[in-house]
């Protein structure tokens, strides 16, 4: 226990008065054991009689409360003095702050945490069962691992079944030496930007886009250049010249509208990327969730000239707790992401990358995956049939069989409206996403994501009929017009 004593009158009197102020300046929580007096008396180098002595006072002045055969604890105290408190607001320490500042929307994640019926997109499916074989896998590798086992790169071991793994399902050839295991898909556009860019340097972002690698990227000093995407993805042809340093794509499923980047544009994007000398990032966020076909192919596996950056990630399929998730480098670039990995945070935790190693070459984690994309296919269209038959013609469903989420087009909603729908959804108990924090610029139409991770079918039923209700209250409110139909089946 962190106390001094002011040298003021005897000891215990001194003592006394160091407690007392460390509870009423909260550095004692209230209910909070303290330690036996010869413990304490050992630690502050004093005779226990003094501790038990500034330990009555305390108990006579109702500061500590003594229970038999526990010990004491804090007692809750009420006033006392306040605490130093700096200034809330100072201005911006760098650069980097000031532009984090203005692009930081924490809420956005959270905008409806708590709420029965919350359609979060981006979370990982739970399953129960899958906790009590990671905890298997957590005991068994904390077991079997040495203290000093650590690699900024990575645990060998893992590289070595990503690239089993992206062989098998993603059509990715990769050597161990060539991928990187970092913290989660957002710490890989943290260091792709401290590797590819200065302040200033242009980075395309799809049109609309994952408003977490906007926020990486504009923080890092970064000039966002949209590009917009069709229902074939990014529209190679609006490409900028001079070529920018980088360019961020979701081309297996994009994020968010669900479209899937052709084969010729595939091409035609790794021939300007060739051409320019610039780099891509491919982020594969969800491309094992594919429910009409097999998965396709990655990018990278069509990528001749070295220069895609494939990014995965185990959070989105596994925990989001998890934080893992990995990169396939370039040649050219391998040691300096390295290096970057290195000065951000030295390593990964070893245990846990032990144990996913593990657990995919036990087949575990493909075994999951067979799971994991039966009950999402089922989720998904319980929450389209339940999209029908209670929204009708009033919104339109992007048909795109793949993904975590659904993309919902309301028919003549301005976004004043659409706001005033989530808002009273919010109330009902629904949590509902706009589309418009994913654009640059304000889009011409008003849609929704709708997440079917995060809850069962009969609470995606409840969901539905729930939001076929807050439509018929918004339509009576605000007439709108329009029509279409329901697809995406």
């Amino acid at each position: 226990m962190f106390l001094i004593l002011d040298g003021n009158g005897p000891q215990y009197s001194q003592l006394t008065r160091a407690m007392k102020a460390a509870i009423l300046e909260g550095r004692m929580d209230a209910g909070s054991p303290l330690p036996p007096t010869r413990v304490l008396a050992r630690e502050l180098e004093l005779s226990r009689t003094t501790v038990l002595a500034a330990y009555e006072q305390l108990r006579a002045e109702g500061f500590i409360d003594a229970r038999r055969g526990s010990g004491s604890y804090v007692a809750t105290v009420q006033g006392g003095p306040k605490l130093h408190v700096s200034e809330s607001t100072i201005e911006p320490p760098s650069r980097y702050i000031k532009r984090a500042r203005q692009v930081q929307n924490r809420l956005i994640a959270r905008l409806h945490h708590g709420l029965r019926y919350d359609l979060q997109y981006g979370s990982s499916l739970i399953n129960p069962a899958l906790n009590d074989v990671w905890a298997r896998e957590l005991a068994r590798a904390a077991a079997y691992t040495p203290i000093d086992a650590i690699s900024s790169q990575g645990l060998p071991a893992l590289r070595q079944q990503v690239c089993g793994y992206l062989a098998r399902r993603r059509g990715v050839q990769a050597l161990p030496e060539n991928v990187l295991i970092v913290s989660g898909a957002q710490q890989a556009f943290s260091l792709a930007a401290r590797v590819l860019l200065d302040e200033g340097d242009p980075v395309v972002l799809e049109e609309p886009h994952y408003f977490g690698a906007y926020q990486t990227l504009t923080a890092h000093g970064a000039r966002i250049v949209g590009v917009p995407v069709d229902d074939a993805g990014l529209i190679c042809a609006d490409l900028p010249r001079p070529a920018p340093s980088l360019i961020c794509v979701t081309p297996s499923h994009q994020f968010p509208t669900g479209a899937v980047l052709s084969h010729p544009r595939r091409l035609e994007l790794l021939r300007y990327a060739d051409a320019q000398q610039c780099w891509i990032l491919e982020d594969d966020y969800d491309g094992e969730f594919r429910y009409d076909a097999q998965p396709l192919a990655a990018l990278r596996s069509l990528d001749e000239g070295d220069r895609v950056i494939y990014v995965g990630t185990f959070s989105k399929v596994l925990f989001g707790s998890l934080r893992l998730a990995y990169m396939v480098l370039p040649t050219a670039l391998r040691d300096d992401f390295v290096t970057a990995k290195f000065l951000s945070d030295f390593s990964c935790p070893t245990i846990e990358q032990v144990a996913l190693a593990h657990f995919m070459e036990d087949g575990g984690f493909e075994r999951h995956l067979r799971k994991a994309r039966k009950e999402l296919k089922s989720r998904r269209e319980e929450l389209i049939h339940g999209l029908r038959q209670h929204a009708g013609e009033r919104v339109e469903v992007v048909d795109s069989p793949a993904g975590m989420h659904v993309v919902v087009w309301l028919h003549g909603y301005d976004q004043a409206h659409a706001d005033a729908l989530i808002e009273l959804a919010h109330e009902r108990g629904l949590g509902l996403y706009s589309m418009t924090p994913h654009y640059l610029n304000p889009p011409a139409r008003q849609g929704l994501l709708l997440g079917y991770c995060g809850l069962p079918l009969n609470e995606l039923r409840d969901a539905m009929q729930l939001f076929g209700r807050c439509l018929d209250e918004i339509d009576v409110r605000v007439p709108v017009g329009g029509s279409g139909s329901v697809d995406g089946s």
